[in-house]
Formats: structure tokens, sequence, C-alpha cells
């Protein structure tokens, strides 16, 4: 059984909330039941946070023992080279999310510390772009 965790960084914790005509109406908890449901033969883990640091701690954590990382750092994405360091330090392939289509946005998204250390990268697909990651590990 593949071994996966889903990391969300800032202000992801009030999808369903926050500026619904980008991010949708579904909170991300409701989104994750339904992601499980779609991969029984998957153990899919979350967590996320506010806190910079506490995400550099569980990729540490999770960087060695994991078989991948679907990471959307929300807006450290543009400016955490300590996340950047964080995904080149680990082992395990980190695949970079987004639910926007950052390139569509403010250009101060065009830019990602993310990227060049991320097996791939996903963004603009909705709250999908996270099933895709998932797929993605599986093929």
């Amino acid at each position: 059984m593949k071994k996966l965790i889903i990391i969300n960084g800032p202000n992801l914790n009030l999808l369903g909330k926050r500026e619904p005509e980008i991010y949708g109406s579904l909170t991300f908890e409701d989104y994750l039941e339904d992601l499980k449901s779609k991969f029984p033969k998957v153990e899919i883990s979350y967590y996320q946070s506010n806190v910079e640091g506490e995400l550099i701690n569980k990729l540490h954590e999770v960087g060695f023992s994991f078989d991948g990382v679907i990471l959307n750092a929300g807006a450290y994405t543009h400016t955490s080279i300590g996340l950047g360091d964080a995904i080149k330090g680990i082992e395990t392939p980190v695949v970079e999310v987004h639910i926007s289509n950052t390139f569509g946005r403010e250009s101060f998204r065009h830019q990602s510390y993310i990227s060049p250390n991320a097996k791939g990268v996903i963004l603009g697909f909705g709250m999908l772009s996270y099933e895709l990651a998932i797929k993605s590990f599986l093929d």
C-alpha cells in the first residue's frame, strides 16, 4: 500500500470560506474524505499549518519514510527558500500542487522555490489537482 501525505500551507485551513470564486466552497477536510474513498488502497495522511517552520519540520519527519508528498505550500511557494531546501534534502518525492493557476494571478505568484526540487507541478485544476497528484504516484 502506498503511503502518501498531503501537506497544505498557510490559509488553506480556510478552504470553503476563503475566496470561494477562486478556491471553491468545499472544505479540505470534506474533500479529503472523498479522496480517501476514491483511493482505498492508498494510505493518505494530511497535515496543515500556517507556520513555515512547522511545514519544514513535517517534511523532515516524513521525508524518508513516505512514498510521496503532495505539497500545496500556498504563499510560501513564492517566498520560502527554506521549504525548497527542505525538499532538496529529503528522499521522498514531492509533487507541488496549487488549486488555482498561479500564472493567471499576480506576477509574484509566477516564481516558485518549490518547483526546482519537486518531482512535478500540478496547478489550476481546482481541488482535482490533489487527485491528479495522487495518480502521479500510482502510475
